[in-house]
């Protein structure tokens, strides 16, 4: 695991920075402790992360400018602030969890057992997939994704007005951010229930769904029972 630590007051980034060596031990491969947003956005752009946890308020500097930026990187991002009243909007972007201030262990590891999946995580506040376009970072409304594709290390976010677009976040760690209306149905798809047309059953105890546009995608036998229940 290797964290970075966006927080202006050391105390509170010693604090942190103990809690994970004393959760995550051997797990834990680096871990770094910035004081302002640009040795952040320096560190991120220069180096490999697993989790960011970040402060919105740096000395006056203002978190939530690099989140729409973290939030579109392979890591997640967990949010420690005591700026509780921003918590829904951070969920909206797409944090996987906003630890308000003052923390203690019992919460920070609540925190990091969603990330080891350790904790089932649903986002029912997510609004955007944050994904990166032509150096920019574009917002892609939740209510505009058909489904999503696992590429590899990356996913393909499939869109209602037949487009797509690449996110850096593998199928796994996207599957932990969205609401429960997506639901895992093969290996490599994850898809907007309300989508669905049909369940087929093919021979050979084969399955697929028809969505709404005509497109065909594949069911893994693992997961059509849970498919057929939700559908009775």
């Amino acid at each position: 695991m290797r964290i970075l630590i966006i927080e202006d007051e050391a105390r509170i980034a010693k604090r942190l920075e103990r809690m994970v060596k004393e959760f995550f031990l051997n797990t834990l491969k680096e871990i770094i402790c910035v004081h302002s947003l640009n040795e952040g956005i320096d560190y991120i752009q220069n180096n490999q992360l697993d989790l960011l946890l970040l402060d919105l308020n740096l000395n006056g500097e203002n978190g939530f400018d690099i989140l729409q930026h973290t939030v579109s990187e392979a890591f997640h991002t967990v949010v420690v602030s005591a700026n509780k009243h921003q918590a829904l909007t951070a969920f909206e972007y797409g944090v996987l969890d906003f630890v308000p201030k003052p923390f203690n262990k019992e919460r920070l590891a609540q925190a990091f057992n969603r990330i080891i999946k350790k904790e089932d995580v649903t986002n029912e506040n997510l609004q955007f997939l944050a994904v990166k376009k032509r150096g920019t970072i574009e917002l892609i409304k939740i209510e505009d994704v058909l489904y999503i594709k696992g590429a590899g290390v990356y996913t393909e976010v499939y869109l209602s007005n037949g487009q797509k677009e690449l996110h850096d976040k593998s199928l796994e760690k996207l599957t932990q951010l969205l609401p429960q209306t997506f639901l895992r149905i093969h290996k490599s798809y994850l898809i907007k229930m309300s989508k669905i047309k049909e369940v087929i059953i093919q021979s050979g105890s084969k399955y697929s769904v028809e969505l709404n546009n005509g497109e065909i995608l594949p069911v893994g036998r693992t997961r059509y029972k849970e498919l057929k229940a939700l559908f009775n």
